[in-house]
């Protein structure tokens, strides 16, 4: 079995719990939601270098980088006061960020923010049991194109497809729902139905080095310990009567169905899962403080194995947010990397081998 090594944390750690943290998909820096504030890191140095304050008047519970933006960088807050920030850094000097602009509709808790792949789009969802997605018509301007209001529970995750203007959202109510505009009109097309307990998180299997013959992905976890990935089902015939625990046929052609459960692993409620562009691995953390790291056997009919585990990765604490990235290791190579975030408020990084 490989080694889940670690190799340093963030510096300095927040004094409180940390949220979640964002790695920006093209720059060398890094986001970490704690408090009131959004500290941004280098992924260079791996050092603090701006620390972004008075936009939110409660915690940030989640932050999202916005695609796109050349060598300025955006990012989306979402907050436990109810609203959902934009903040940009300054052109001239990039360490200093301005708030441009706050979202307000959501009436509780702000759980999750995600950019579109194009950038043009934005999804919230909140404790309200709402999903809002947000249009970019004009500069720090912004339009609610859709409040999607059928779940029934408090939504905690939202996520584009890496392709398609396809939204996934999780949530209490053990489901997972997928999004996508049809006719000027956003709807629900396809409700993904298996998991027995809250869903945390969803991520979808990144493009580069995907298996065309299978077709779109979505990995989830949930406090029912498993982690379950999910895939669109080419065909509708053999599966009119396919059990509802896996499907509810949505009014749409659009069909998904569960493929695999990756071993369990976990002994207590998982609260985030990341699938890697690089090596297409599955990491995962949760209550348990455990770092496990998926492997899929392309060769033995989608069969997944445990290829690593961390016990007590944050010591004592629960571990809230894991994500990939690429970071330049201070005297090596730019290599791919696991950070995660926890409830000591320690950011950290480390490797696979």
């Amino acid at each position: 079995m490989a080694a889940i090594s670690f190799i340093a944390g963030l510096n300095p750690p927040a004094s409180s719990r940390a949220w979640c943290s964002t790695p920006h998909p093209t720059l060398p820096i890094l986001a970490t939601a704690t408090g009131t504030s959004l500290r941004i890191y280098s992924l260079n140095s791996l050092t603090l270098l701006s620390t972004i304050t008075g936009g939110h008047k409660r915690s940030i519970r989640s932050c999202a980088w916005k695609p796109g933006n050349g060598d300025t960088a955006t990012i989306a807050t979402g907050s436990f006061d109810a609203s959902v920030g934009i903040w940009s850094q300054d052109e001239d000097d990039n360490e200093e960020w301005k708030f441009a602009i706050v979202l307000d509709g959501h009436e509780s808790e702000v759980k999750s923010v995600a950019w579109s792949t194009g950038g043009n789009l934005l999804a919230t969802c909140s404790r309200d049991k709402s999903v809002w997605v947000w249009e970019e018509v004009g500069e720090d301007d912004y339009e609610t194109v859709a409040v999607l209001q059928e779940h029934e529970g408090d939504v905690k995750c939202v996520k584009w497809h890496p392709e398609e203007e396809l939204l996934a959202s999780a949530s209490y109510d053990d489901d997972i729902r997928l999004w996508r505009e049809e006719i000027d009109d956003w709807g629900c097309i396809a409700v993904l139905r298996g998991h027995q307990s809250t869903v945390w998180a969803v991520d979808w299997e990144p493009l580069s080095g995907r298996d065309e013959t299978v077709g779109s992905r979505l990995v989830s976890c949930s406090d029912d310990v498993t982690i379950r990935i999910w895939k669109k089902s080419p065909g509708q015939e053999e599966r009119q009567a396919q059990s509802r625990l896996s499907i509810i046929k949505s009014s749409s052609a659009e069909e998904w169905t569960e493929e695999a459960q990756l071993p369990r692993t976990h002994v207590r409620t998982i609260y985030s899962v990341a699938w890697s562009k690089d090596t297409h691995r599955i990491v995962s953390v949760g209550g348990d403080g455990k770092i496990v790291v998926y492997a899929e056997d392309k060769e033995t009919s989608k069969q997944w194995r445990v290829v690593a585990v961390h016990e007590c990765g944050h010591q004592e604490f629960e571990i809230n947010h894991v994500a990939w990235t690429r970071a330049k290791i201070v005297g090596g190579s730019v290599q791919e990397v696991i950070v995660t975030t926890g409830d000591d408020g320690e950011v950290k990084l480390w490797a696979v081998s």
